[in-house]
C-alpha cells in the first residue's frame, strides 16, 4: 500500500477537496404538528427505502413542567412500542444567572432495556421553554445489524438552564424498526414539529 504525503500546508493553500456530490440528500417523508397531544406517533415511512432517517424536533413544548422528552421504537408498526435498547446520555448546561457551567453524565442512561429513552431533562413549561434537536436512526430495516441512533437536544430547563443534551446507543434487534413514538415523561405535548426526512 502506497503512503499519499499532502504537500499543502494549509487551508488557503488547498488544491482539491474531494466530491460533494455524495454527502446525500434529505427527502422530506412527513410532518407532524403537536397541539395538547399525548404523544406524536411515526407509523410509517420507516422502511428500506433509505438506511438513515432523521427527525427534527422544533421547539417541542410540554403542557407540565420539569417534564422529560422521549422515544420509543417498534417492529410491529406501532401496535407495541418497547424495543430493548442500551443508550449513553451526557449534558452541558449553563443558567441565565451565569452559574452552573458545566459538563455531566446523570445517569440517565439505559442497559438492555424495554423503557422510554430520554432526549432531553426537564424540560420547562413556560412559554420560553422548549427543546429543538434532531435525532439520526441508521439503517432500521436491516436483519443483519442492530439499529443504531444519535440525538442531540438543545433544551431550556425548568429552572431557566440551557441544556445541550447528547444521546447515543442501539436497538439491540434484527427486526426491522418500522415507528418510532414521542412523548413526555409528564403530561402532553402542549405543541412543536417534529419532521420526518430520508437520507438519499
Amino acid at each position: 500500500m502506497a503512503i499519499i504525503k499532502l504537500n499543502n500546508r494549509a487551508v488557503k493553500d488547498a488544491t482539491a477537496v474531494g466530491s460533494t456530490t455524495q454527502l446525500g440528500n434529505l427527502v422530506f417523508i412527513s410532518k407532524q404538528t403537536a397541539s395538547s397531544s399525548s404523544s406524536v406517533s411515526f407509523t410509517s415511512g420507516i422502511d428500506s427505502t433509505y438506511k438513515e432517517y432523521i427527525f427534527y424536533f422544533n421547539n417541542v413544548h410540554p403542557a407540565t413542567d420539569s417534564s422529560v422528552f422521549k422515544f420509543q421504537a417498534s417492529t410491529d408498526g406501532g401496535s407495541s412500542y418497547g424495543v430493548t435498547t442500551t443508550n449513553t446520555l451526557f449534558k452541558t448546561r449553563h443558567a441565565e444567572d451565569g452559574t452552573l457551567g458545566d459538563l455531566n453524565y446523570d445517569g440517565d442512561d439505559l442497559a438492555q432495556s424495554t423503557s422510554d429513552i430520554f432526549l432531553s431533562l426537564s424540560v420547562g413549561s413556560d412559554n420560553d421553554q422548549a427543546n429543538s434537536g434532531f435525532l439520526h436512526l441508521f439503517e432500521p430495516s436491516s436483519s443483519v445489524f442492530v439499529k443504531h441512533y444519535i440525538a442531540r437536544m438543545s433544551t431550556i430547563e425548568h429552572r431557566d438552564r440551557s441544556l445541550d443534551v447528547y444521546t447515543a446507543g442501539y436497538f439491540n434487534s434484527t427486526s426491522a424498526i418500522d415507528a418510532l413514538i414521542f412523548r413526555m415523561s409528564s403530561g402532553n405535548i402542549d405543541s412543536g414539529e417534529i419532521t420526518l426526512f430520508g437520507v438519499a
